[in-house]
């Protein structure tokens, strides 16, 4: 389904004019550009790079042009048409092994030969001229290079260049070369078995190589396989590399084309943990992909979508009706994809692909909100918690500010949990518990995801009248009373010493939630003696909350709270406290009014 899907999308795309043809890369870094005279000689070396900024600095970095498409290298000798590296084009020992580049430098020149010979054309004439002429083991001498040579052998890639009379152009614009070169890829490897694809269906040369695929974060910089058998022990019925699962030569490089431009983009492309994110419609509607990914992991500020946006398009969607989105009309029947990819070696590992009608997704996601949905503190602006928002919630942030990355498998669980409805993965709890146990603090995320995860699994452990979005006062389930009771002592400490460096919240919260009968006998003990350096209008509205809440529990504390108990402790004691600081704010607009 990946590949017919990607495949699909390579051809939607094509059509519109917008990705590679079949043979070529348009998005090929080109270092320098080889201005070739109509002898052949080399005339001029263009620098094709520009100052881009990375960061705080500002780089020089390689632009990409349209070039034939590149073989998949690993070890042996394998030369590209019309563009490659100094190895290959000038034959220049990069890697202190002259027999090697050597053997580079003459496999190129038989491979334009084998494509040129015969093309009537002054630009391929040139090309031919400038291989049979050039003396490698001069290369580093040749007066426009020298000087630059560190650049030349240093990862760049070299274009031909040659100027017709209506000026200098790069060779692959020539048509008769760009025929001759389509002629070539058209008829694939004579090597490679004829079978039937299991992409296309049409009977076809297998593609033993797939084309390599970058962008994953933490794969290898040179690319790595969705698809690919290296060992014996990957093979069967004595098929050897990809005739094990038959893929022809188009469908490998339509479907490698699409992923790369995926990952190239950035707008809809996302890194979350050790997984890598990306969205596309089945009819390649950007506006599908960009309210898929905004849903998830919230708008970007410079595109001026707020989050209200996002929400009024979603639940137009999940009621099965079209809506306006970036000035397109956004269908609720159409399909959209999400493919979560990890590193593994050499390879990718597939957390997750997802195949949906956008209906059907603007359901889950506006499910999975309602079920995140809880009462925020007043500073926190936040209309929606995106997945970032919710993996971090479960990492650990050091002292510079960064998080640590969630676990490995977390990522790609709970975004399946948000896109299908599913159950969220006991991970997220886990990760969550151990933060608030670590941080002795329960968020607005953290108490979102409790309240969540309790909702969407249906515990019977915990009851649904904790599991509202504001405090409720009318429950008398212990776990929770108890949560709102050690929010009551905490306000009771901070309102008798006001800025006090430690708080109950610091020494015991994660004993008053695991065991409160060894901790509450002598937190209520504190409070009274708390309570005796307040005035009497807060000693009464303290002893009165005190009171009814003590009041509503009919057995003694448990020596011990499980699990869900201890969830239903902390969202009562998050639900208390932001009952607590509404109060403040209330009075605070009330005396700047006055």
């Amino acid at each position: 389904m990946i590949l017919q899907a990607l495949t699909a999308y390579y051809e939607e795309m094509l059509r519109k004019g917008e990705i590679s043809a079949p043979g070529w890369d348009d998005a090929f870094k080109v270092t320098f550009l080889l201005e070739l005279d109509d002898s052949g000689a080399l005339i001029d070396v263009i620098d094709n790079r520009e100052l881009t900024s990375t960061g705080k600095k500002q780089v020089l970095l390689p632009q990409a042009m349209c070039v034939p498409a590149h073989k998949l290298r690993s070890s042996g000798v394998a030369a590209n048409f019309l563009c490659d590296n100094a190895s290959y084009i000038l034959g220049a020992d990069e890697k202190g092994k002259p027999e090697r580049a050597k053997e580079c430098f003459q496999a190129c020149a038989a491979l334009h030969h084998q494509l040129l010979d015969g093309l009537d054309d002054p630009a391929a004439k040139a090309v031919l001229a400038f291989f049979d002429t050039w003396e490698p083991e001069l290369a580093s001498c040749h007066p426009l290079l020298k000087d630059r040579w560190k650049d030349v052998t240093g990862n760049a890639n070299f274009l031909f260049s040659y100027d017709d009379g209506s000026g200098r152009h790069p060779v692959t614009q020539n048509a008769r070369i760009r025929e001759a070169w389509e002629r070539y890829y058209a008829a694939g490897d004579a090597n490679a078995p004829v079978m039937q694809c299991l992409i296309t269906g049409r009977t076809e040369r297998a593609a033993l190589i797939h084309p390599s695929i970058k962008g994953v974060r933490g794969a290898q910089s040179s690319g790595a396989s969705l698809i690919s058998f290296n060992a014996p022990a990957f093979c069967s019925y004595g098929h050897g590399q990809g005739a094990n699962a038959p893929v022809s030569e188009y469908a490998a490089f339509a479907y490698t084309t699409a992923l790369n431009a995926l990952l190239a983009d950035r707008k809809h492309c996302k890194l979350i943990g050790d997984t890598t994110v990306v969205c596309w419609a089945e009819n390649a509607g950007p506006a599908y992909a960009d309210l898929g990914v905004y849903a998830l992991f919230g708008p970007p500020a410079d595109t001026g979508v707020q989050d209200e946006d996002v929400s009024r398009a979603l639940a137009l969607l999940a009621k099965g009706q079209a809506c306006e989105f970036l000035e397109q009309t956004l269908l609720p029947d159409q399909h959209v994809y999400f493919l979560g990819l990890a590193p593994n070696a050499a390879r990718l590992s597939v957390r997750f692909f997802l195949r949906d009608s956008l209906e059907h997704f603007a359901a889950h996601i506006r499910a999975h909100e309602a079920a995140l949905e809880i009462i925020r503190p007043s500073f926190d602006t936040r209309m929606r918690l995106s997945i970032w928002d919710l993996v971090r919630e479960t990492a650990r942030r050091g002292s510079d500010g960064k998080y640590a990355d969630p676990a490995p498998q977390l990522t790609g669980d709970l975004l399946r949990a948000a896109l299908t409805g599913g159950r969220y993965p006991a991970t997220l709890l886990n990760g969550v518990t151990i933060r608030i146990r670590a941080e002795h603090a329960v968020t607005r995320g953290k108490a979102a995801i409790l309240k969540a995860y309790y909702t969407r699994n249906q515990s019977l452990l915990v009851p649904k009248e904790v599991l509202t979005v504001e405090l409720n006062e009318q429950s008398s389930y212990q776990p929770y009373v108890l949560g709102r009771l050690f929010a009551v002592l905490e306000a009771i400490q901070d309102a008798a010493n006001p800025g006090i460096n430690t708080t109950i919240k610091d020494k015991y919260f994660n004993s008053a939630c695991a065991t409160p009968s060894v901790v509450f006998p002598a937190l209520i003990k504190l409070a009274q003696k708390h309570l005796q350096k307040l005035g009497q209008g807060s000693k009464v509205f303290y002893n009165r909350q005190l009171t009814e809440l003590i009041g509503r529990m009919t057995q003694t504390y448990p020596a011990r709270m499980t699990l869900p108990e201890q969830g239903a402790f902390e969202i009562g004691y998050y639900h208390q406290t932001q009952k607590r600081y509404e109060k403040k704010d209330k009075e605070d607009e009330s005396n700047g009014s006055n």
